[in-house]
């Protein structure tokens, strides 16, 4: 199951990079929730499409460092670089921790911190 998650978040994340939110969305429970801690907290497929229709002016490039599974949840640490509504790049260094009911990505807690 462990390495199931694993598989389904590159996947899924995949489909984020190739500018595809719609293919990420299908591996998302109709009720996931995305907190960005310190941040916002998103509810809700509706909500997440919106946030990456405004956030991912283009398609962000990951570079992911590690990726670990234990039960329901896999975490990922890495680095995402992404334009801003301005068109400049922005480097962030991130830590995922997503929860998966049912093999599909439930909920996610983000650390995200521009370097």
């Amino acid at each position: 199951m462990e390495s199931d998650n694993k598989a389904t978040l590159t996947k899924a994340n995949s489909y984020v990079t190739a500018g595809d939110n719609e293919g990420f969305l299908t591996y998302c429970t109709d009720d996931v929730v995305w907190e960005f801690v310190g941040d916002q907290v998103l509810k809700g497929k509706d909500a997440i499409r919106e946030y990456m229709k405004d956030a991912y002016v283009e398609p962000p490039s990951f570079d992911v460092q590690n990726l670990i599974a234990e039960g329901d949840f896999v975490t990922s640490v890495g680095l995402i670089s992404m334009k801003d509504e301005k068109g400049q790049l922005i480097n962030y260094s991130y830590c995922d921790v997503w929860e998966f009911r049912d093999g599909q990505m439930a909920a996610l807690k983000a650390f995200v911190i521009a370097i």
